[in-house]
This record gives C-alpha cells, structure tokens and sequence, in this order.
C-alpha cells in the first residue's frame, strides 16, 4: 500500500507522522530506523521537543559510510548530534553500523546483533525511514551494484564504482519486512521520480521498496 503526501510543511509533517506512528504502537519495543544525508536533519532536530517515549524505542541505521562515528560524513554522528544525544534513548537501544570496521565485519557485526534480537526470524522495523537520490538510490542501494541482487543476508557491503567507495547497507529482505516506511524526498526531480514509479517505472533502486505486510508513505516537499 502507497501513500503520497506532497506538502510545504515538510518538516511538521514527517514530525507528525513519527509520533502519531510511534504513538499507535502496541510494541513493548518501537524499532525505528534512522536514515542520514541532509533531509532529515531538521526533522531530527524538530523531534528533540517532542514528547516521545525514548526509552522504548530500538534504533537502526538504514546505511553507513566507511568512516568512524565521529567522522563528518558518518550517518551515526549526524543523527546523534541532531536528536540522539539529546532524548533519553538508552545506549543499548541505539544498534550502529560501525563503519570504522572493514565492511564485511561490519555489515556481519550489524546483522548478528539484529539476529539476536529478533530471535532469529526476520526484525521487523515498526517505522524505517529511508532518504532517496536523484539517481534513485535509496540507503545505499545504488543503481548497478551487487546489494540490489541480495536475497538472503539483512545487512550488506556494498562497492559503488561511481563514487569509488565501499557503504555498508540495509538489504531489500530486512526494508521490506518493515511495517512502515517513511521515504522523505525534497525537490522538483525527485518528486518526478517518485511519479515516474507511481506510473510504474520500476528501473530504480528505490522502486523496489515494497513492504511484505506494509505500507509506504512518500513525503514530498
């Protein structure tokens, strides 16, 4: 199931959106995973006044940068400087990628410790945020690359030829088994993406995002 919210009120929106999802959770334990790059900041910091149960909530990271966590370009430090470090999220709820490691450890590391949690069946995000490109990559699930082809693992290593870096990256498998996932895209060329795929282009990454058992809201602002 689809949703598409275009509105100018981006932020307030997304903010509205999180805590009424947060809020009808009959989870003893609401799983949230955060995504980076320039978008959600505002969004994160806008959250730190709200009144939310931090204490319950899991935190994921949809992907990471192969940098330590408190590099400039670490998803993990941006997330944390805006709204972690800020909210009463207990330590042991925050599962980071660590992208100090090589990206095979790394992306072993994350998926292990979501194993454990789940008790071996697949972890089921209550609310997965995710950002897209205007190339249509979404985490890092980049157009050409072996992630896309994964069927198995959760959490992966990924080599982007175009950018010459390895990212460690959420699977389609463990995306898709989420509840609900919020895609939060601004911009004139993204909004004609996500119309592209409306009108059934599937030739991009994120037009693979497809939840199992739930249900997709692209916000456009």
């Amino acid at each position: 199931m689809n949703e598409v919210i275009n509105t100018d009120h981006f932020v307030s929106e997304a903010v509205s959106i999180i805590k009424a999802t947060i809020a009808e959770s009959n989870e003893s334990v609401f799983r949230m995973s955060l995504c980076g790059g320039g978008t959600p900041r505002p969004i994160y910091e806008a959250l730190v006044n709200e009144a939310i149960d931090w204490e319950n909530l899991e935190i994921t990271f949809s992907d990471e940068r192969c940098v330590p966590p408190d590099h400039d370009d670490s998803n993990y430090k941006m997330a944390a400087d805006a709204l972690l470090s800020k909210v009463s999220v207990k330590e042991n709820n925050i599962i980071r990628i660590k992208g100090e490691l090589d990206p095979v450890e790394s992306s072993l590391q994350c998926e292990d410790e979501l194993r454990k949690r789940s008790g071996g069946s697949i972890y089921v995000h209550d609310l997965l945020l995710l950002g897209m490109g205007e190339d249509g990559h979404t985490a890092s699930l980049f157009p050409g690359t072996n992630a896309l082809n994964e069927s198995e693992r959760w959490v992966v290593d990924n080599y982007i030829p175009d950018k010459d870096v390895n990212r460690v990256t959420f699977s389609y498998p463990l995306i898709n088994a989420s509840r609900k996932i919020l895609v939060l895209a601004t911009g004139e060329k993204k909004k004609k993406l996500v119309n592209d795929m409306i009108n059934g282009d599937e030739s991009f990454p994120i037009s693979k995002i497809s939840p199992d058992n739930g249900k997709v809201i692209w916000l456009l602002g």
